[in-house]
């Protein structure tokens, strides 16, 4: 079997080339053999697993979240509860970034729509970014 260059597993993976080696430095990536020439040499399991970071990193898990998610992928006859707590847990931060950002949403409409168009003395942006009391959501 052929093996993989590191370039080729990246393009293979959707993975940079510096985020590659930055995962084997962490191990989230088994160091891959190298060859005569001391360049790594990729298998396909090894694009799979990069894959698989590069989505649940898409997803917003953390580096630790992920560690989990592959300890558990290595032995797939354990239970899923780990997982699913995993997953359960970025959902609620999601939900929670959601609301803060509809929270967001709503602060800046208020804003724009005081907007009077006229000089900046009586813009009602630079009023509001001036004084966060005129605020009409509390933001942390």
């Amino acid at each position: 079997m052929k093996k993989i260059t590191i370039g080729e597993a990246a393009r293979q993976s959707g993975v940079k080339v510096p985020t590659v080696r930055y995962y084997e430095s962490i191990g989230l990536l088994v160091a891959p053999s190298r060859s005569e020439g001391n360049q790594r040499s990729f298998e396909p399991a090894d694009i799979r697993r990069l894959a698989f970071i590069r989505h649940a990193r898409e997803l917003g898990f953390e580096i630790e979240a992920i560690r989990t998610l592959l300890t558990l992928q290595d032995d797939p006859h354990q239970s899923c509860a780990s997982a699913d707590a995993i997953a359960k847990a970025r959902l609620i931060e999601v939900e929670q970034r959601i609301r803060s950002l509809m929270a967001l949403k709503a602060e800046l409409e208020t804003m724009v729509e005081g907007c009077g168009h006229g000089r900046v003395d009586q813009c009602r942006v630079i009023e509001v970014l001036a004084d966060h009391g005129q605020c009409t959501h509390p933001h942390h």
